[in-house]
């Protein structure tokens, strides 16, 4: 059993990954400041007692290392971030501060409080518009948005602090990744929980673009254990890898997928394309197979319809409060 800390914890990405790492059986500390973030999606989570949660801004630097010193983490999945690519364009001051500085804070509190492994959110944003496909980890890094370049600038501060201070870094460059907890109303969200949310009002999806870009889907519960792997596997070099499926799928093939199980939809919309947009992302995964032993498990198909079974009712509830001391069990 390791101690786990996880940033941005009641985020998408974070509460499926939390709840990875306790049905492994580790104790784990989520911090969250809850912009995006929601409580509900710790509700699985909230009854382990081998959970506990802490409503903190990374960027309040002194609470935060006091938090990594007080739980003191053998390894610590940095997940917190702004995620929206608009946003960043509009708003490259708060992108800087919430990717950027954010990742410097937990760099420094990694080498101060001797935190053995350190697994970073990055993303296939790093390589831009490059037309060789698939993407592997070798491929050139041109971003061409501020949340890209603010990614790959995080990257490397992470790689300085493992050759300079002995910290084992696992870079995670996820690629399109979709699931329950996508909250489609939100600027932040994917292509596919939109579709979803979309499909079920029957109202046509809107496509910004011709519908022919390509992207590499990959269903959270693959990422989150590609997280799991990466903070504990034993004897894992400093490295990157992707965490994608190696199958790329076309919007119009997307929404061609949501017709099936809405039939009656509207056709889509087509409206011009968005700046920063990537035209083709599909990467490989055999980097991630030969380090962690990582295959995704789940194809588009099975997780289309994983998600639109489970519904995402949980955006429609009203947020927990369920008190620490209600922790009564485990997740199995």
């Amino acid at each position: 059993m390791a101690r786990i800390l996880v940033t941005g914890a009641a985020g998408f990405i974070g509460s499926h990954t939390v709840e990875v790492f306790l049905e492994a059986g580790h104790e784990v500390l989520g911090i969250d400041n809850l912009r995006t973030g929601r409580l509900q999606n710790l509700d699985s989570a909230s009854r382990c007692p081998r959970f506990q949660f802490c409503q903190l801004d990374l960027l309040d630097r002194a609470q935060f290392n006091y938090r990594v010193r007080q739980f003191s983490p053998q390894a610590l999945v940095h997940l917190a971030a702004l995620v929206s690519v608009p946003q960043s364009i509009s708003m490259p001051e708060l992108n800087f501060r919430l990717n950027i500085e954010s990742t410097f804070v937990v760099a420094e509190a990694a080498r101060r409080y001797g935190v053995q492994r350190l697994v970073f959110a990055s993303s296939a944003a790093v390589y831009g518009n490059s037309e060789k496909l698939p993407l592997t980890e070798s491929t050139l890094a041109v971003p061409i948005s501020p949340y890209g370049a603010a990614k790959l600038a995080s990257e490397n501060i992470l790689l300085g602090h493992a050759y300079g201070y002995g910290i084992g870094v696992r870079i995670q460059r996820y690629f399109n990744v979709y699931g329950p907890r996508q909250d489609p109303t939100s600027a932040y969200s994917g292509v596919i929980s939109v579709f979803a949310r979309q499909s079920k009002e029957q109202t046509p999806a809107t496509i910004f673009g011709d519908g022919k870009q390509t992207r590499d889907f990959v269903y959270v519960r693959d990422a989150a254990r590609a997280n799991l792997l990466a903070a504990t596997l034993t004897e894992l070099p400093t490295g990157a890898a992707n965490i994608c499926t190696g199958k790329g799928t076309s919007l119009l093939d997307l929404a061609d997928i949501f017709s099936r199980h809405y039939p009656g939809i509207p056709e889509p919309i087509l409206e011009e394309p968005r700046a920063g947009d990537i035209r083709h992302s599909v990467g490989s995964w055999r980097a991630a197979d030969r380090t962690l032993g990582f295959r995704a498990q789940w194809g588009i198909e099975a997780g289309l319809t994983e998600l639109i079974r489970a519904g995402d009712a949980r955006f429609s509830a009203k947020p927990s409060t369920r008190a620490p001391s209600d922790r009564a069990d485990c997740l199995q």
